[in-house]
């Protein structure tokens, strides 16, 4: 019996989707919250397997909710339920610890799916949020953006940002360590950094 709680200020579709989910035979919903106070303040009595959350919540965000419970129930798993699809509310929810993101408009067997595949180890998504995460991923690389750098510059920095050693540099682009070495030299001065973490930070912008 997988035990589900539903946090959704929409009182319709709050009580929908207990219906929904109590009426099929190995779900139990027995707790649901209008707002993300109410839920953060009984889940961790409740301890239900599967949390459908809403983003957007009077006061405390669906997102701010999951921030705070998940580091606490590792095992708990959230899968976000709403109606937009941006990109901001898509990988805030990833980053908090959610394990599924599903729109609002999912079919009721859908739902049911993501359930059992969230309880089962999976991370259920909506095609449509799929679709915005592949092509998150399929955007311009940060280092093709910089014009200081010539194109070999660019292929090194690339390289380094992967861990590859000079040697393994200079073999993967068929030159000599003497000359990765230049190239480095210079992508440093135009960086304006000392060290090849700096450089790849100073990039992509890791923290």
């Amino acid at each position: 019996m997988i035990k589900v709680a539903i946090v959704e200020d929409i009182k319709e579709i709050r009580e929908g989707l207990q219906l929904l989910i109590s009426s099929n035979s190995g779900f139990s919903c027995k707790h649901i919250y209008s707002s993300a106070e109410e839920a953060m303040a009984n889940i961790p009595l409740t301890l239900p397997d599967v949390v459908l959350m809403d983003i957007h919540l009077p006061g405390v965000t669906g997102i701010e909710a999951v921030r705070s419970l998940k580091p606490r129930f590792l095992s708990m798993q959230f899968i976000m339920s709403t109606v937009y699809e941006d990109d901001e509310n898509i990988f805030e929810s990833l980053k908090a610890g959610a394990t599924g993101y599903l729109l609002k408009k999912t079919s009721p067997d859908k739902i049911l799916e993501a359930i059992t595949e969230v309880y089962k180890g999976g991370s259920p998504i909506s095609a449509e949020i799929a679709r915005k995460v592949i092509a998150s991923f399929q955007k311009e690389n940060p280092v093709d953006a910089i014009p200081e750098l010539t194109p070999k510059e660019k292929e090194i920095l690339k390289a380094l940002s992967k861990g590859l050693r000079y040697k393994e540099i200079a073999n993967e682009m068929h030159i000599s360590m003497d000359t990765v070495r230049t190239h480095v030299r210079h992508i440093y001065e135009k960086l304006q950094v000392q060290s090849r973490i700096e450089a790849v930070n100073k990039v992509y912008g890791h923290k």
